[in-house]
């Protein structure tokens, strides 16, 4: 089984070097572990654009987009492979989209996921101005309260492990 790698600018272009010299797409996909189809549409880019066809492109796909591609893709019988090299959008990211279509309908195209970690999480962001001694004191006793809290909890946990191993005969340690 072929091992899936990331192939950087070099080595796209090294790619498209070998095409052109009368290499096969098989025999590229065979001896550097590049997807053929995802060789195709590189090639068909560089034919087209020559270097920036190689470059990644980052686009935006909102709604509106989406819905473009989907339904040029449907209303016109246009294949996965000319939908990614007229938009630039990849072959995998269509075919998603195209099922989201088919199962959910239009709608579902404009709910799609937002990529990464959510704002929310994260460390709280440190406040700039200084505290006052009020709330140095409230902080420090909010610790505190945590800290007791957590002492509690550990000393609940010992003695229940004391009184479980004195019921089955054992001494426990002394640790």
């Amino acid at each position: 089984m072929i091992e899936r790698k990331r192939h950087d600018f070099a080595a796209l272009l090294k790619y498209m070097h070998l095409l052109e010299g009368g290499h096969s797409f098989r025999s590229i996909e065979k001896g550097y572990g590049i997807n053929k189809t995802y060789l195709r549409v590189l090639w068909a880019r560089y034919q087209k654009h020559g270097l920036s066809g190689l470059k990644k492109k980052r686009i935006k796909f909102n709604y509106s987009l989406r819905k473009k591609i989907v339904l040029d893709v449907k209303e016109n019988h246009l294949s996965l492979y000319a939908a990614s090299l007229k938009y630039g959008a990849s072959l995998h990211r269509i075919s998603v989209w195209l099922r989201m279509y088919r199962e959910f309908g239009l709608a579902s195209l404009e709910m799609l996921k937002k990529r990464g970690k959510p704002p929310s999480m994260g460390r709280p962001k440190k406040n700039s101005k200084p505290l006052t001694d009020l709330e140095k004191l409230q902080k420090e006793n909010q610790e505190l309260k945590t800290e007791l809290a957590l002492l509690k909890k550990v000393r609940a946990l010992v003695e229940e492990r004391n009184t479980r191993l004195h019921a089955i005969g054992q001494k426990p340690s002394k640790n």
